[in-house]
């Protein structure tokens, strides 16, 4: 499912499940990290680092331990950007060798509402407006689910370039319905407008975010690249 919101220099792996997580041992590196975690953590872990060495493999590289980093940002190999997500159900890793893209991000998460009570902590008034709007025309769309995920991507695309934490209410995101996608499945593009000073990427200070969505087997998938040009 996810591929397809992806450039072509974006090699994507995904799961549905966790039987890949009995097959692959983890390398000592990572295992010290879930050693005193409950079964379900450990396995979500285990699984969707299952991912993320196949599309090593089919980018080319060996397989290597990927471990959290700074704010549970995992840690690539050198020349590697990249990005991992896990829900119920569902695990996926998505690389790219860093002469393509400058950063990347990806989200999935179960099409429904959130819970109460978390947009209004997740969101600002424009996009409030924007998300009734979108609930007229497409009743059978949870917007509140997709523009959760998507805030979800800026931000794993945002801290590799800064270092920095980005709060939900500090990008304002536009969801746009495709053309041609009035009837389900829904899918389309969204922008993500920085709300504070962007990073510095090729000597210019980005100013916004471009992403892709897309709703598929009951998730909400959303994915953001920073290309160089």
């Amino acid at each position: 499912m996810i591929e397809e919101l992806l450039p072509g220099s974006v090699v994507a792996v995904e799961a549905h499940g966790d039987e890949e997580a009995e097959q692959v041992p983890l390398y000592p590196e990572e295992a010290a990290v879930v050693a005193r975690a409950v079964d379900k953590r450990r396995r979500e872990f285990t699984a969707v680092r299952a991912c993320a060495r196949r599309a090593m493999e089919k980018l080319g590289i060996a397989p290597r331990p990927v471990v959290p980093g700074d704010r549970g940002a995992p840690t690539w190999p050198a020349g590697i950007v990249g990005s991992m997500t896990h829900c119920d159900g569902y695990r996926a890793a998505a690389l790219a060798r860093a002469t393509d893209l400058v950063s990347l991000g990806i989200d999935a998460e179960p099409h429904g509402p959130l819970p109460e009570g978390v947009l209004a902590t997740v969101t600002v008034p424009d996009e409030i407006g924007r998300l009734r709007a979108l609930a007229d025309a497409r009743p059978d769309l949870h917007g509140d689910r997709v523009l959760f995920s998507a805030k979800e991507s800026v931000y794993k695309a945002w801290f590799p370039l800064t270092g920095a934490w980005l709060d939900f209410t500090e990008a304002d995101i536009e969801i746009r319905v495709a053309e041609g996608a009035a009837e389900a499945p829904a899918h389309g593009r969204f922008r993500a407008e920085l709300l504070v000073p962007g990073p510095w990427v090729n000597g210019r200070r980005l100013g916004h975010f471009d992403g892709r969505w897309a709703v598929r087997r009951g998730l909400v998938i959303t994915t953001v690249t920073v290309p160089h040009a």
